[in-house]
Parts: structure tokens; C-alpha cells; sequence
């Protein structure tokens, strides 16, 4: 219940400063779609290869609450807040965001293609607020830095792929690929769903689920040396309404199952389960800006 109750306390903490920073952004006229909210000067300088970022361009920001496992491979759930964030050129085709997706830049923006750098922040897990945890010691909050590329090769297929690498908790590699279908049901009203699959270097798998000998005399638990691959393959759907052309709500539920070393390791198979559940609400406000 104490998990509960802080899981609750922190999610009414962020909702509130994200309320606060959504009001000042609604301070801005209702007419943001159409034009420029503000305007940033121009880079001092533009990097080769890449278009330039001249122009107008559309902010998402938003927050969305979730019960989610405690920690990956743990059986039981807690509520927490989740950021949302995304970038696209302004009149472009409106943009479709997975659950899954982290915060990203399009840079690339060019019809039914898009990609740029994505970024995700992992939580810390700490040993002494799970039972299940104890004797294995804490893992430091992750800041996974990439990119992402994504393709629509029809209006109602959305093709979306991610390469991170981890820094501070993990220092490894992980790539998560998803597909969604998206179907209109009616005006505003869009429905989706399609699969996912994660893979994960060695150094992203053991941190969270390896345990060496002294975790293992401190746990209980037999050593475990867990090595990267496939990590997890699920299935996710999402609702959502879009109430007006600057706000959006949805609902979400999406499933993965542990594959591989994440899945048989003493962790999951003695005290969690490889079957990892997560159900989310969320909204988000979308208005311009310019770069001269």
C-alpha cells in the first residue's frame, strides 16, 4: 500500500506542474495551429547532412498517467507519470504517437518518412522498496540518447523503429521496432493497435536482471549471468479523440512478454513474471513556434 500511496503522491506532483506549464501554454491564442506562437533566432551555425531547421515547426507536450509493473519482470503494479514530448515540422501529415514512443525529434520530415534523434528516461530501481529486490542492489535512473526512423507505407500504416544507447544505470544498446495500423472510427475518433519487439544489448539486460555471488549470498537467489538478444515481443492498442486541432486524449493498454536471458532469469522465474501488463491515460496540447 506504502508503493501505492508514493506511486500516487508522485503522479499528483507531476500532473500538477504539468497542469501549470500547460496553462501558461494555453495563454497562447487558440489559433496556434494556424499561426506562429513564437519566434527563435536562427542557429549560429547548421550541421552538414541535415536539413535545415529554419522554419515553423509543431511542439507536442503532454502528460499521461500509467499502472505499470513495479519494476520490469515484477508481478506486481504501480501508477506513474509519464511525459510526452515530440517535434515535427509544422503542415506536415498530422502526426500518429505510440505509447511506446520516446520523446523525439523529426528532423528528416519528408512526406510519409520522418526520423531524428529520440530520447528515454529509465527509472531508477531501488532495492529497498521491493521485497523482491532485496540483496540485489539499486540500478541508477537510465538516459537512453538515439535516434528513431519511421515509414508510412500507407495512410493507415504507421512502421516505427528505435536505436538507443544508455547512459549512467545501463550502458547498452537497445533497439525497439513496432508497427501500428491506425483506423478512423469516426470524426476525431481513431483507433490503434499492431506488435512490438525489443532487443538489448548485454550490458542494458544485465544490470536488471543478472545476479553475482554477492547478491546472491544477500538475496537468496542462485547467480545468474544474463546475457543480451531478444528481449521481449507484445502487442499494444491505443484510443484516442482529438478534441480540438491543438488538444488530444487517449487511452492505452499494451502487452510484452520476456523473452530469452530477461525471462529466465532467477528474478522473474522465482519472484515476477515475464508477462508485463501496462494500461495508460494521457493528454497532450500542440502549438507552433519559429526558427527564422
Amino acid at each position: 500500500m506504502k508503493h501505492f500511496d508514493d506511486a500516487a503522491l508522485r503522479l499528483t506532483v507531476n500532473v500538477r506542474l504539468t497542469t501549470t506549464l500547460l496553462g501558461v501554454i494555453m495563454a497562447i491564442p487558440q489559433s496556434a495551429s494556424a499561426q506562429t506562437a513564437f519566434t527563435l533566432p536562427a542557429p549560429p551555425f547548421e550541421l552538414p547532412m541535415l536539413p535545415s531547421p529554419s522554419g515553423n515547426w509543431t511542439v507536442m507536450v503532454g502528460i499521461g498517467g500509467e499502472y505499470t509493473p513495479d519494476f520490469v519482470g515484477s508481478k506486481n503494479g504501480k501508477l506513474m507519470p509519464i511525459p510526452i514530448f515530440s517535434i515535427r515540422r509544422a503542415g506536415s501529415i498530422d502526426q500518429f504517437r505510440g505509447p511506446r514512443d520516446s520523446a523525439s525529434i523529426a528532423l528528416l520530415d519528408v512526406g510519409n518518412f520522418r526520423a531524428g534523434p529520440a530520447f528515454k528516461y529509465v527509472t531508477s530501481r531501488k532495492a529497498d522498496k521491493y521485497a523482491e529486490l532485496t540483496g540485489l542492489g539499486d540500478v541508477k535512473a537510465a538516459y537512453e540518447i538515439g535516434g528513431f526512423v519511421e515509414y508510412y507505407p500507407v495512410d493507415w500504416l504507421r512502421l516505427r523503429s528505435e536505436l538507443r544507447q544508455g547512459v549512467g544505470g545501463h550502458t547498452g544498446t537497445v533497439a525497439d521496432i513496432s508497427a501500428d495500423v491506425i483506423v478512423p472510427l469516426i470524426q476525431r475518433l481513431t483507433i490503434s493497435a499492431g506488435p512490438r519487439f525489443t532487443w538489448k544489448s548485454t550490458n542494458a539486460t544485465a544490470p536488471y536482471f543478472g545476479v553475482d555471488a554477492a547478491q546472491a549470498l544477500a538475496s537468496g537467489l542462485p547467480t545468474y549471468n544474463a546475457k543480451g538478444g531478444a528481449h521481449s515481443v507484445g502487442f499494444g492498442s491505443q484510443i484516442s479523440y482529438r478534441i480540438n486541432p491543438q488538444w488530444e486524449v487517449h487511452a492505452y493498454v499494451e502487452y510484452e512478454k520476456l523473452l530469452g536471458d530477461a525471462a529466465d532469469s532467477p528474478l522473474v522465474k522465482l519472484r515476477g513474471s515475464s508477462n508485463q501488463t501496462t494500461v495508460g491515460l494521457g493528454a497532450s496540447y500542440s502549438f507552433d513556434f519559429r526558427i527564422r
